[in-house]
């Protein structure tokens, strides 16, 4: 516990000296009501820029499926490390089915189906 005491002092110590930088990103917030200086300019001639190009793009819209769907599934059982899972999800429209399962650390199974919609929400019954 010592030794933590005077690294920390150490680090203090050295801190304080300054002979660590202060870090490359800080984040201050400016004041509200800063003075501003002012600034005399010399004028100079002034000087013509060339135009800058301006590039169109062409918009192309999105494709848009008002009534998506789409359903997948997959599982992986592997005997060498105990390792189960599965999911399978179903979608149409805006309502979503599915489920999935795999094996906890404590060796039981677990099964959770859900539903997901605009009515009522994600929802979620876990089994055991």
């Amino acid at each position: 516990m010592a030794f933590k005491f005077v690294t920390f002092a150490a680090l203090v110590a050295v801190a304080r000296a300054g002979l660590i930088a202060s870090p490359a990103v800080s984040y201050h917030a400016a004041p509200a009501l800063a003075p501003v200086a002012k600034i005399a300019y010399a004028s100079a001639p002034l000087v013509a820029a060339a135009p800058i190009a301006k590039v169109a793009y062409a918009a192309h819209p999105e494709e848009y499926d008002p009534n998506p769907q789409y359903s997948f599934s997959y599982g992986i059982s592997d005997a060498l490390t105990g390792d189960s899972k599965s999911q399978h999800e179903s979608r149409s429209g805006d309502v979503v089915q599915g489920s999935y399962s795999l094996i906890d650390a404590d060796g039981f199974k677990r099964t959770v189906d859900y539903t997901a919609d605009p009515h009522h929400g994600f929802n979620a019954v876990v089994h055991r």
